[in-house]
């Protein structure tokens, strides 16, 4: 299959043959709940006349190969063309009727920004063992409105002005999706670390920090966060200045193809860093896990108690 034959299935279609159903129709937008979470509002949407998608939860859409490449976790064309061919034996044509729908659509609204600093936020940061310091310094705290109730969660701004916002229950974010480059004024690096999400960068931070506590350099090199691994193409350009570009990504499928992607592109430049982490899934489960032994240790350390009795 090619990539123009599967731009040329419906998306209501392909969505149907794997079990997907609209809930409701507003125009030429069917809004189904989303395929990449459990949720009890539609927050997904296919625009019919043009054959898109958008996930608002993610705040990010697309063509049926976007739409594949969230489903399976992976990047690598080929194989996402496979999937679909796989597919398609049990893609039939469908339609749909609907009773009079609400006009309200499901997105965020009155979001304002401030400084992080609640009590529940920075117990789920610390439960994830991320320094607070630094979490306040690289996060905010969101507040927003969504189907007409209020949340609150953390935000990590993106180049577009977007947030990725997380909290204990919680993950998606305030549109415009886009990656987050931190550069260090008045310091020209040569090297960029790269991660797929932000928890993974304060990760880094908080593990660098405690190891390199006199000198860690957090300034001796830029950083990217794609903030999804189906960002790495807005990556690309921004990476082309590094001389040296180190890659925290998750150790699973998709972290290895965005790897391989970018080892493709850049060559020698690019070095793989998550073999520091090689058991755990991502770098912030190595963190929480070394959290655990070092607590251990410390309950193994008990100061001997003194003998009430005559010493000998």
């Amino acid at each position: 299959m090619t990539i123009e034959e599967a731009k040329n299935i419906r998306l209501v279609d392909y969505l149907q043959s794997l079990g997907y159903t609209p809930v409701r129709q507003q125009g030429a937008n069917l809004w189904y709940k989303s395929p990449f979470r459990e949720e009890t509002k539609a927050s997904f949407k296919v625009n019919t006349e043009i054959n898109k998608w958008y996930d608002f939860g993610l705040g990010q859409g697309g063509n049926i190969i976007a739409l594949v490449s969230e489903l399976y976790s992976s990047v690598h064309v080929p194989y996402l063309l496979q999937r679909i061919a796989e597919q398609t034996p049990h893609i039939r044509p469908v339609s749909f009727s609907f009773r009079k729908q609400s006009s309200t659509e499901p997105n965020f609204q009155r979001m304002e920004v401030r400084k992080l600093d609640f009590p529940v936020l920075l117990s789920y940061l610390q439960g994830r063992g991320i320094n607070l310091e630094l979490a306040k310094r690289e996060c905010n705290e969101v507040h927003f409105e969504n189907n007409g109730k209020r949340y609150f969660a953390i935000g990590f701004r993106n180049m577009a002005g977007g947030y990725e916002i997380r909290n204990r229950y919680f993950k998606g974010c305030i549109a415009p999706k886009d990656i987050t480059h931190i550069r260090h004024e008045g310091r020209r690096n040569d090297t960029c670390f790269v991660f797929e999400g932000f928890i993974d960068y304060l990760s880094f931070l908080t593990i660098r920090v405690e190891k390199c506590s006199k000198m860690p350099c957090l300034d001796w090199q830029n950083y990217i966060i794609l903030n999804s691994v189906s960002n790495l193409h807005k990556a690309i350009d921004g990476l082309a200045v590094y001389e040296r570009i180190h890659c925290f990504f998750d150790n699973d499928r998709a972290g290895t193809e965005a790897f391989q992607r970018l080892a493709n592109e850049y060559s020698y430049r690019v070095r793989d860093a998550s073999h520091t982490y090689k058991d755990c899934k991502d770098l912030n489960e190595y963190l929480v896990r070394q959290r655990s032994v070092q607590e251990q240790k410390t309950e193994q350390i008990v100061p001997p108690k003194r003998s009430k009795g005559r010493s000998l």
